[in-house]
């Protein structure tokens, strides 16, 4: 038995154990990430059909030392044994140098993304946007006059874009009645208790209120803000947003495989965090953003918008919010993290551990995904920037 089987445990037997009560608690969370097509209604987001062809050149890098932030010595090896990983992808300069899929993985498996699904929402906004179907600065309602009464009936696009909406919204995935266990109910994620109506997406996201003070000030992590974003894009393309972000980004960028999008009651997607996709294509596009929106010479993104991620986001939002305190310093454009203001480089970040990091001073593109206990473990996350750090360091030695 490998040393990965022995921390992580066996599968959970499907049929006898992962059920839509448990399949994102762990040990079902194991197999509910894998699966989440078997768990959840979803849609497909189709792929192309051309892919883009992936070039590989095997690199050994998983003996790579580096210390943890807490200061203690550990490699890429142990780091992916401990922090309950599942994929590891390095792309330096165009050619996948690394690859390695832990226990129930492989190159075809899909895997849940988490939030990197605002990542592509974010992206995807600016073919929107080129396209002349979306404009950033209108207001919400001009999309959706159904969220008038809303706390969304003063913001903008660009504030849902930037996480800079002014709402009462506590993101707390721990709290089993909070307001993440209530959108959790209305996406048909999780199981209401008894007495406790599921409702649907579209008729929570007309319920939540603002603070009464002004949007696009503060940095505000509010998942429901990406969920009014792919409403406002529905009613911008006038198809559903798993047939706007086939049509306009995934099969333009080459994917290989079929991806889903789960849905709730009423068919309506979580943008936020339901989309599922193979590792590979994760990196195709990644590395599709280094590239800046270029795939084979087919412009999929526009520059221009990628540019404005890489170069903008309010740094002042982000130090008067949520996160500051875990990485100072850092800034948040268009649904992307620029985690270390000192390096050229775009983070998307999901919880339970998914990461997609593209660094463009290396020329290189990271996927991690993962099915870590804990939503949210910011000392893991920090530990894996250090392991990123130590990687682009020894593919680019200066």
């Amino acid at each position: 038995m490998r040393p990965t089987e022995i921390m992580r445990g066996s599968p959970p037997a499907p049929e006898a154990q992962v059920t839509r009560a448990n399949w994102r608690s762990f040990p079902a969370i194991r197999w509910g990430f894998t699966h989440t097509r078997e768990v959840l209604p979803t849609a497909e987001v189709r792929r192309s059909a051309h892919p883009s062809p992936i070039t590989s050149a095997p690199r050994e890098l998983s003996m790579i030392g580096f210390t943890s932030p807490d200061g203690t010595p550990t490699t890429i090896a142990a780091t992916l044994r401990e922090t309950f990983a599942d994929t590891l992808l390095v792309m330096h300069r165009g050619t996948l140098v690394y690859e390695w899929y832990g226990d129930g993985m492989s190159v075809t498996t899909p895997h849940l993304i988490c939030s990197i699904s605002k990542a592509v929402a974010g992206t995807l906004g600016g073919i929107l946007a080129a396209r002349g179907l979306l404009d950033p600065e209108a207001r919400v309602v001009r999309y959706v006059p159904e969220l008038e009464t809303s706390v969304y009936a003063g913001c903008t696009v660009r504030n849902l874009l930037d996480m800079a909406v002014a709402i009462k919204f506590d993101e707390d995935y721990e709290d089993p009645a909070g307001d993440v266990a209530r959108y959790r109910f209305s996406s048909g994620w999780d199981v209401p208790p008894p007495g406790v109506e599921p409702g649907h997406q579209r008729a929570y996201l007309t319920t939540l209120r603002g603070t009464g003070k002004p949007h696009g000030k503060v940095f505000h992590y509010v998942s429901p803000n990406t969920e009014v974003l792919g409403w406002v894009y529905e009613r911008a393309c006038g198809m559903p947003y798993q047939s706007i972000l086939s049509e306009y980004l995934w099969q333009p960028l080459g994917a290989e495989e079929d991806g889903s999008l789960t849905l709730d009651s009423h068919g309506m997607g979580r943008i936020a965090g339901g989309l599922s996709v193979t590792a590979r294509d994760l990196i195709r596009f990644g590395e599709m953003i280094r590239c800046r929106g270029v795939v084979e010479g087919r412009q999929v993104v526009p520059g221009w918008w990628i540019d404005d991620i890489r170069e903008n986001g309010d740094p002042k939002a982000w130090a008067d919010g949520d996160l500051a305190e875990f990485f100072p310093g850092a800034r948040y454009r268009s649904k992307w993290f620029t985690i270390d203001p000192t390096r050229n480089a775009m983070t998307a970040i999901g919880i339970h551990g998914q990461l997609l990091y593209v660094d463009l001073d290396s020329d290189t593109v990271i996927v991690k995904l993962a099915t870590q206990p804990k939503a949210m473990d910011v000392p893991v996350d920090q530990r894996w920037f250090a392991a990123f750090n130590a990687i682009t360091a020894h593919l680019t030695p200066r």
